[in-house]
Parts: C-alpha cells; structure tokens; sequence
C-alpha cells in the first residue's frame, strides 16, 4: 500500500491512497474459502459447494470489506507515524467511483483538514477579574432563617396565616369553572413563599380545612418547572393545557416556627461548644457560605479565560473542509444551510479545543494513571463520609477504585475533573488577575449578562 500527501493550502491536503492485491488478496482468498466450508447452499452438501459460486456470491461484499478496513488501519497508522495533525477525521473526496468487479488496484483520495500551529503564552500582561463573592448581611439573614426553619416546629393551625404551607387537593376546572371530566388531578403541598401574583397569595391566607377556591396555576406560579411536580404533569404537558383554571380544595395547613437563634440550635448544628453567641453563629454562616461560592468564582473565570484566549489569539482554521466534514459525519440527514447557521457555535468550540490543547502541551500539563486512582479514592472517601459511612480500608478502596475505572465514562470523568483542577490552577499563576468583591445577587446578575 502506498500513501501520499499533497498540501492544497495550509489547512487543507489530499491524502491519496493505493491498494493493490498484494495487501489484501490473501485475507480474502482465505475469508471465501472459510466461507466455502461452512455454506449451507440448497443442492449442495455442507463444505461441497463449487468455489466458482462462492466467489460469484460472496467476493465483491467481503473485499470491500477487506479493503475498507485496510484503508482505515493504514490511514490512521500513516496520520500516526507522519505526525499528521488532523482536525475532524479523513473524508472520502467527491465523485471518486470504485470499479470492485473489474478494477485489482484501487485509488482512493481522502480530504483532510491540518489543525494550525499555535504558541499560546499567558503572561502578566493578561489581565482578568477574580469575582470574590461576599456574603452580604441579608444573605446571611436569610441562611440563618434557613437553618431555624430546617431545625423548627411544626403544628397544624385550623386558620392559616402567610408563610403557612397549604396541602391542597388540586384539580383542573372547565371553562364554566365546573371540574373538568378526566382533567388534571393531584395532591400537592403549596408553599405561599413561590406564589408570584399578590393577589393569588392572599387567597391561601385566612383559609380552614375543606374550604376550595380557584387559581390561575399559570399567572400564579412562574416556576414551570415547580408547577409540574405540583400538577403532576410533564413539562410539554404543562404548556398543552386546555384550561388554566384549577381548584384547590384545602386538605391541610402546616405551620413552620422556626427555632430560636440560641445555644441549643448552634450546638444543632455546628456541636457543643463551638459557637455561642449569634454574632458568631453568624460569622460561621458567612465563612461557610463564602467558601462555597468559590466554585462558582472559578467558574465563571474559567468562562473569561475562554473567551479572553479565543479573542486574543487569531489563526485561521479549514471551515469549508469542516463544514462539508460535519454534512458528512452527521448521523441524520443535514444540509450544508443548516451547518452554516450552526457553524459559528462549533467553530468556537472547536477553536478553544485547540487553544486549550496548546496550553496543555505548552505547560507540560499532565494526568498520571496514579493521580487518577487517587482523586477517585478521594471521591469514594468523601461521598462515604457524607452519607455516615465508615471509609473502606486500603485493599477494599483499591477494588472499589478499580471496578469505577474499568468504565470509560467514569475514567474521563475523573481524568477531566483533574484537567480541569490544573488548568483553573495554570490560569490563576499565570493570568494577572484583580480580585473584585461582589455580593452574591450582583455576581447572579453579572452571570446572566455574560
């Protein structure tokens, strides 16, 4: 077998291929006469049929075949061997027919798209904001509210009052408000805190045990998501809904008293003798939520990471190969339009692929099987820990270990969770960044914006 190249601009080669009977003759003749043992055609005993109709019958399926998987080896060990930096996979050139009954050399053409070279650099001259999320005073109020109510009692009231809980039977109304035959039906807790509409709140305040009245589950809850538990419904459902209108005939009222912020809830919650005032009850809450939210600190600069390298560093890519790649590894039907509304998407993404890739080769960044075995052990101890669980000893950790990794799906999980921890390390020593403090809502609104 012979391979060639041949370069049509930068980013864009031919890869010509010829095959000849000396690579895949012998894999063929040996393929018809296994199939010549083991055919059971009518008229003939098993084993005994001519060869001449096995080869009538069975030649042209398997060299194809056998051709195509030759090609498939050569071409990836070729792209392999020559350092042949590839972007998407080689793809058949049009109008090139293959004559299987007549033709003993074959030559086949296959498109290639080459990936540009990169040096990507971060230096102090770039520049980035660290978002540090404060917790403000009333967020912290609002955890702490939290924590009451979560370690608080619970009566039921004949009457309710705001912020009572209200389980309703909840059935779905026809347009002259009578209850609809086969219509939506469930049972359901409604808590007033995620009524959006003032006036549909009100509704459920002052209400007794069998007392029913009409809502707008629509105006009334904005949340779908939440309105189709509620209902009992899917999502698509929701929306289908013929009528709005529901009753909700009252079965129950819960009343949450939350607990009192003093030295029994702390001790609830934090043990005995850590905290003892609720200024310090306080401070805890802040400390805690502060450290949660760095996560999403990260986040969010990984995000501006993104965007800033994809801006800063330009290079061109072969989007008319990658274009006609996509038609043709899609697995539906896709036309070239429909790629090119959707194009600019996956450019980007392809483009922070490669950026990210030369960071990774640039900063000598690496995952070792060890440390993979490791951040899995880590894992399995912390969701043990959570859920009570005594940790596994060390040979009981190692089969568990090894059971997880055998899967590939969880072994790129792990391996990306460590990529991604280097990486957002990388960026925080090498980027030049201004930490910024903000207060959790404007962090939100900022999000939204970007």
């Amino acid at each position: 077998m012979k391979i060639t190249q041949e370069n049509t601009n930068n980013l864009q080669a031919v890869l010509k291929v010829v095959v000849t009977p000396e690579d895949y003759q012998e894999k063929v003749d040996k393929i018809l006469k296994d199939y010549k043992k083991n055919a059971e055609i009518p008229g003939f005993r098993k084993g005994k049929t001519p060869m001449g109709m096995i080869v009538k019958q069975y030649r042209i399926p398997v060299l194809v075949d056998e051709v195509n998987k030759i090609l498939q080896n050569e071409l990836y060990k070729y792209i392999s061997d020559e350092k042949v930096k590839v972007l998407g996979s080689p793809m058949p050139a049009e109008g090139k027919k293959v004559d299987w009954e007549n033709e003993t050399t074959f030559n086949f053409e296959f498109e290639i798209g080459i990936a540009p070279e990169l040096d990507v650099k971060i230096t102090s001259k770039d520049k980035l904001n660290y978002f540090k999320i404060e917790a403000d005073a009333k967020l912290v109020d609002t955890y702490a509210n939290d924590i009451a109510k979560r370690f608080g009692k619970m009566s039921s009231p004949e009457v309710s009052k705001a912020g009572d809980l209200v389980f309703c039977e909840i059935a779905q109304l026809d347009v002259d408000g009578n209850l609809m035959e086969n219509g939506v039906k469930n049972e359901a807790t409604v808590s007033m805190d995620f009524i959006s509409d003032k006036k549909i709140k009100e509704q459920f305040i002052g209400v007794r045990k069998d007392d029913s009245f009409s809502v707008n589950v629509i105006k009334a809850f904005t949340n779908h998501a939440d309105l189709s538990a509620m209902l009992g419904i899917t999502h698509d459902e929701l929306h289908d809904l013929t009528s709005e209108e529901f009753q909700f005939k009252v079965k129950n009222i819960s009343n949450l008293e939350p607990a009192e912020l003093n030295v029994e809830l702390f001790e609830k919650v934090y043990g005995k003798d850590t905290i003892k005032t609720e200024e310090e009850f306080k401070a805890k809450i802040k400390e805690e939520a502060e450290k949660s939210y760095v996560a999403e600190s990260d986040r969010m600069l990984k995000n501006d990471v993104v965007t800033y390298l994809i801006d800063k560093t330009k290079f061109d890519m072969p989007d008319e190969f990658l274009k006609k790649w996509l038609v043709h590894t899609s697995e539906q039907e896709v036309t070239l339009e429909k790629i090119e509304t959707e194009y600019d998407m996956y450019s980007k993404s392809l483009r922070w692929q490669l950026i990210e890739n030369n960071v990774l080769e640039s900063y000598d960044v690496k995952v070792e099987v060890e440390e993979v075995e490791n951040h899995a052990k880590s894992l399995i101890a912390m969701q043990m820990q959570q859920y009570g669980q005594p940790v596994p000893e060390e040979d009981k950790m190692n089969e568990i270990v090894a059971s997880i990794l055998v899967k590939e799906d969880e072994k790129k999980k792990v391996y990306d969770q460590l990529y991604d921890m280097k990486t957002l390390k990388l960026y925080k020593e090498n980027f030049k960044l201004k930490e910024k403090a903000i207060s959790y809502d404007d962090f939100v609104k900022l999000a939204s914006e970007k």
